[in-house]
């Protein structure tokens, strides 16, 4: 039901900083949780950072200090801040976001995802 669109992904040297945006097409009125996952070329997929409605985050260790994850419950849009980038963060970084059915189950929603790019 729910389409998100990642945008801001791009090639950065180290150190320099991003912003990716992922708008949602339409209100979640039943959603609580937004955020952000990544994964590498023969790496894990992880977990970058998550927000929920009321505005508590969730950062991975990696991304404390230096990503910053907000959100526009107005514009359905979820940020993601990322300064002093480092070539391990390079990934497609992929946003999601949480809605619940009436019966009570979660359900997950993702964006195609945006490549950063990040050099030495």
């Amino acid at each position: 039901q729910v389409q998100l669109v990642e945008s801001g992904g791009g090639l950065v040297q180290a150190g320099g900083s991003l912003r990716l945006s992922c708008a949602a097409s339409e209100i979640m009125i039943r959603n609580n949780v937004m955020g952000w996952y990544r994964q590498a070329p023969g790496k894990q997929r992880e977990l970058v950072a998550e927000i929920t409605k009321v505005g508590s985050t969730n950062y991975a260790d990696s991304a404390k200090g230096r990503f910053t994850i907000s959100r526009d419950n107005a514009k359905n849009t979820v940020y993601l801040q990322m300064n002093s980038l480092k070539p391990e963060d390079t990934a497609v970084y992929s946003c999601y976001a949480d809605v619940y059915e009436l019966n009570g189950m979660r359900q997950e929603y993702w964006g195609r995802g945006t490549q950063v790019t990040v050099s030495s």
